[in-house]
């Protein structure tokens, strides 16, 4: 019976234009990842008040909150591997229910006999894995189905509803969890995993190799070409300071300089100040992309957001009141959201179609491990240097990525600022 109704919404798709089956595609990744990625922040609000409650030390509660990363760590690069050897359908969808499982994981927790923390720690990996899967085939799709002139905004779109979901769970998480139960809140996420799930097995197609595809070589390696590691080191910069310092010693920063919002405690006005953030960011993912779209070119709206991202660090470093510390935030999260939707369509605008795959293992693991290396920095050196030489610090990395960017797109182009070639036809895009 599912079979049969598949293939009837597959039938039904195979009807439409072109360019509204380029919208679709895009829509339903957005939407899916936004769905899978709720689960992916359900338990940051849950977990640590559960482990006191469950006898869970803080260290294990710190490693099962981490457990995800790691695992798409290892698993970023053979991810885009895969991508190109076999497509992006089969990975994605996998993925996807691959995730779903591992948020189930999180009720099998509360309800299974045995300690529950390694049922905590298994979904979190298995969690790991499928993100993996979904963040290598999620950019290639946008890659193989957007043409130059929506590139931009289609990556920012996607990466938009990848970044939305995480925080959408920290807060739906929570009231679900406060007014129902905390088995409620975890069954909820994984329903809305699952339904993701579908959507994504019913609509996605296969968008990148056919017959005509040459094979990628033996193996699961990296994309070391200049334009993936060049997009990847900006990525890494970027996540060393956003996700890394400003994630990380925000909470830190409040009570230290007595700031504080709607009488709460530093936990909460930090909680409040980085979704700002995040939410800054996911409007000009799309509006960055959209930007470059426009104006036919990449670099200059990268350089610009990146000059904002070092301008916010530079207004947090001086940050001594509500107001400065809310305007520094949203520089902040402007200019990591800005970056990000160009940054990747430049990558698929220099890559080719079939390295796409592990173009994007590569960014990721490079973006992995900066926002794996930020929080080890920042902690120690706060205490070391204090924050505002610590703030003043990381804007210099936004920087350093500006110069990264322009030294490799010149010696991969010839120029600083190549323009985006827009194809004549609304067909199949082509790079």
């Amino acid at each position: 019976m599912l079979s049969t109704l598949l293939s009837e919404i597959r039938r039904a798709l195979h009807g439409i234009s072109t360019r509204s089956e380029q919208y679709l595609i895009i829509g339903a990744v957005t939407f899916t990842t936004f769905f899978i990625g709720f689960g992916g922040g359900i338990v940051f609000p849950i977990l640590p008040n559960l482990g006191v409650i469950l006898g869970i030390s803080p260290l294990l509660v710190g490693l099962i909150l981490s457990a995800n990363r790691f695992s798409r760590l290892l698993l970023s690069a053979p991810a885009g591997m895969l991508v190109d050897r076999i497509g992006t359908r089969t990975p994605f969808v996998a993925g996807m229910f691959i995730q779903a499982i591992g948020t189930f994981g999180y009720f099998l927790a509360m309800v299974v006999p045995g300690p529950p923390e390694i049922w905590f720690l298994l979904a979190r990996i298995l969690w790991g894995v499928g993100s993996a899967l979904v963040f290598a085939t999620a950019y290639t799709i946008a890659a193989d189905v957007a043409d130059a002139a929506t590139r931009g905004s289609s990556m920012g779109l996607i990466r938009g509803g990848l970044l939305f979901g995480v925080p959408t769970g920290l807060v739906g998480g929570g009231l679900v969890a406060e007014l129902a139960s905390t088995i409620a809140a975890f069954l909820l996420a994984a329903a809305l995993a699952f339904i993701a799930s579908f959507v994504a097995l019913a609509i996605i197609p296969e968008t990148h190799v056919d017959e005509d595809s040459p094979d990628p070589p033996p193996g699961f390696n990296l994309d070391l070409s200049l334009p993936a590691v060049t997009a990847g080191a900006v990525n890494g910069a970027l996540f060393i300071v956003y996700f890394g310092v400003v994630f990380s010693t925000l909470v830190l920063l409040l009570p230290d300089r007595d700031l504080g919002v709607f009488g709460l405690d530093a936990q909460g006005s930090s909680g409040l100040f980085m979704a700002l953030t995040v939410i800054t960011a996911g409007f000009f993912m799309f509006t960055g992309g959209l930007i470059s779209d426009r104006f036919r070119t990449r670099v200059p709206i990268l350089v610009f957001f990146l000059l904002l991202t070092a301008a916010g660090f530079v207004l947090l470093a001086n940050a001594h009141c509500v107001a400065s510390l809310t305007l520094a935030t949203i520089a902040i999260g402007a200019g990591q959201g800005g970056t990000s939707g160009p940054l990747l369509a430049l990558l698929a605008d220099l890559t080719p179609k079939e390295r796409m795959g592990r173009a994007v293992g590569t960014n990721n693991v490079l973006g992995d491990i900066g926002g794996g290396l930020g929080p080890i920095l920042a902690l120690p050196l706060v205490g070391i240097i204090g924050f505002q030489s610590l703030y003043l610090a990381s804007a210099s990395l936004p920087l350093l990525a500006i110069a990264i960017l322009l030294v490799g797109v010149y010696r991969q182009t010839g120029t600083i600022s190549p323009s985006i070639e827009i194809p004549c036809s609304t067909g199949s895009p082509h790079h």
